[in-house]
């Protein structure tokens, strides 16, 4: 039987696409990871996701969800050496922008170049700021009168 919608990792991802592409539509992996795992569990990366049988579904839910640190090596996880437990680890969904929100608070709070950056709201990867980058009313460039 043909599902039109598979929920993997809190995500609901389209069955009408194939597997490797339907999976990077779960925040945190990308096309390589969807590589990785299709490629892990032996699938056909191009079958489309809604086709699977519910067996070969749960277990790939299981792998996404449970047991990737096993099966995907430890250079391929988007969280390496993590400040707070000191593993490896590969965030999905809403882990991730939790984690994104948090170092940037320790920046904030430790008062790195980056963080006063962030706090006062200003681009912090050095791009420029005397012409772009301004918020508010800001209309044009006022002139001294001749």
């Amino acid at each position: 039987m043909f599902k039109h919608i598979v929920r993997i990792a809190d995500t609901d991802l389209d069955g009408n696409k194939p597997v490797m592409i339907a999976l990077t539509g779960i925040k945190g992996i990308g096309l390589r990871m969807a590589k990785a795992i299709t490629s892990a569990l032996g699938l056909n990366p191009r079958a489309k996701l809604g086709e699977l049988d519910d067996e070969t579904i749960e277990r790939l839910r299981k792998l996404v969800e449970e047991e990737l640190e096993q099966h995907i090596p430890s250079w391929m996880f988007n969280r390496r050496k993590d400040p707070y437990s000191g593993k490896d680890l590969h965030l999905l969904a809403k882990d991730v922008d939790f984690a994104k929100m948090l170092d940037i608070e320790r920046m904030i709070k430790i008062k790195c170049y980056r963080g006063v950056r962030h706090a006062r709201g200003y681009k912090v990867r050095g791009q420029r700021t005397r012409s772009t980058g301004r918020k508010g009313m800001t209309v044009g460039v006022v002139r001294r009168r001749k």
